[in-house]
């Protein structure tokens, strides 16, 4: 897929758990695990803004676009 998660990156610089995101954001563990491996398929932007919020960052921080081709 040509949509690159950065999750994983952005809870390491600010040093946050997947459990403390998880109640921050409101999410199970299940689901934020799913997007934090690229797994999911869509994100809904309000779950998209509660992770920002909970992470002091934008979209671009999390979301990446890579050209398959270049890849």
């Amino acid at each position: 897929m040509a949509i690159i998660v950065n999750l994983d990156v952005m809870m390491a610089k600010r040093k946050m758990s997947l459990n403390e995101l998880s109640e921050k954001v409101g999410l199970t563990l299940a689901n934020l695990s799913i997007l934090k491996t690229g797994k999911a398929k869509a994100v809904r932007f309000s779950t998209l803004d509660a992770i920002c919020k909970a992470l002091d960052c934008q979209p671009a921080d999390i979301l990446e676009y890579r050209d398959e081709e270049e890849a």
